[in-house]
């Protein structure tokens, strides 16, 4: 019980407006005396993760799973200095937008009407870091980790949510992923729904850009429509749809097409040069595609 005291007290501190989250601070923000407390369950206590995480996502497919939950994948940059915390380097950072010294971690988040709650993680090790097994020991990254791209890391968490009691019906995720066939093929073998950002030159059957299929559409096409309210209010875009062909090997339930492609286009209404694109995959409505 006490660990979990220390534990609550630790997680309550870092989401505590205090100005440098180190032992010292976080201790005296949870009415500690001294920091060793805190310190010993950063440095000595012992727990397994692995084990920590699925009973955390059992914890929130029953409080918050829902049929039509969705799984959201992204990374984000921890900006560090120094070189000895495991994986850092220069390398690019969503958080910062820009390069700088930093960690890079890949998340997986669950989300329904009911609310939201990360459910897993996956600490990005770049190749440089994957090479050295002495810097690697030196800052306690185990012998078998091996390097993995941020891909390999976000299937990797998709394939253990399905596998978990999180009811998923669809994934979503940046460009990063998104452009990934490997990614979009594995979620369609696993009979799962997505909405996955691409760039502008991803090919797509019948076009081999995607802004291509989009760059005539008429001006009655364009439906304007929030996609959620944001800290300035409804969010809203003009959007467009384009169905695309099924693929037999993932589509098709026997002669009938179960399951439906389109790319879709989000243009900004103040700038209309402004315009994000994706790759949507899901059930369809069986009685219209006969």
């Amino acid at each position: 019980m006490e660990l979990r005291r220390r534990m609550r007290d630790y997680v309550r501190g870092l989401l505590a407006p205090v100005a440098r989250k180190n032992s010292w601070q976080l201790a005296e923000q949870a009415g500690h005396a001294t920091p060793d407390g805190l310190q010993h369950l950063l440095a000595g206590a012992k727990w397994e993760p692995d084990e920590i995480r699925d009973e955390l996502q059992e914890y929130v497919a029953h409080k918050l799973g829902a049929d039509d939950g969705v799984l959201i994948i992204d990374d984000t940059g921890f900006i560090k200095k120094g070189t000895t915390s495991a994986g850092v380097q220069r390398q690019y950072s969503g958080t910062a937008g820009r390069t700088e010294n930093c960690q890079i971690g890949v998340f997986a988040a669950y989300a329904t009407a009911r609310g939201r709650a990360l459910v897993d993680r996956e600490l990005y090790i770049p190749k440089s870091w994957a090479e050295d097994r002495e810097r690697c020991r030196a800052a306690k990254v185990p012998d078998d980790r091996e390097f993995a791209t941020k891909g390999e890391l976000a299937r990797r968490m998709v394939l253990r949510a399905l596998g978990s009691p999180l009811p998923i019906t669809w994934v979503t995720a940046d460009s990063a992923y998104g452009q990934e066939s490997r990614f979009r093929r594995l979620l369609e073998q696993s009979g799962v729904g997505y909405v996955l950002a691409v760039p502008k030159s991803q090919f797509t059957v019948g076009c081999p850009r995607i802004e291509g299929l989009f760059a005539q559409a008429p001006d009655e096409v364009w439906e304007k429509t929030s996609c959620g309210n944001g800290a300035k209010g409804p969010r809203v875009y003009h959007w467009a749809a384009v169905r695309l062909p099924a693929v037999a090997e993932f589509d098709y339930q026997g002669e009938v097409p179960h399951r439906m492609r389109w790319a879709l286009a989000r243009r900004s209404i103040r700038k209309p040069d402004e315009i994000a694109y994706y790759l949507a995959y899901g059930l369809g409505d069986q009685r219209n595609s006969q």
